[in-house]
């Protein structure tokens, strides 16, 4: 009998493949991020990180003391970063 890992594992891949109905599926984004804590978790500094996934410095500074909080969008592109960072820096290599 599969286990539930097992299954989801399945399921993550038809949905890779384009096997699975996208309609069954949702993102999850998170409310809050913690900016800095992934930034210092890849060793960088604000200016690295920064010019290396394309936010401004001065955007990074905000997130990071709390003076700003960033949008869906940037919380689910930070969220990437986080779990799989090489992948997104080569995605973002130039040809």
């Amino acid at each position: 009998m599969p286990t539930v890992s097992d299954v989801a594992f399945e399921k993550a891949v038809a949905y890779a493949e384009g096997k699975a109905d996208a309609n069954g599926y949702c993102v999850h984004v998170p409310a809050k991020i913690d900016v800095k804590a992934i930034r210092t978790s890849l060793d960088m500094t604000q200016e690295e990180f920064a010019g290396r996934f394309g936010f401004s410095v001065n955007t990074l500074r905000h997130w990071e003391q709390g003076s700003r909080q960033p949008e869906g969008p940037a919380r689910a592109y930070l969220r990437v970063i986080e779990r799989a960072p090489k992948a997104v820096q080569k995605a973002l290599q130039a040809i």
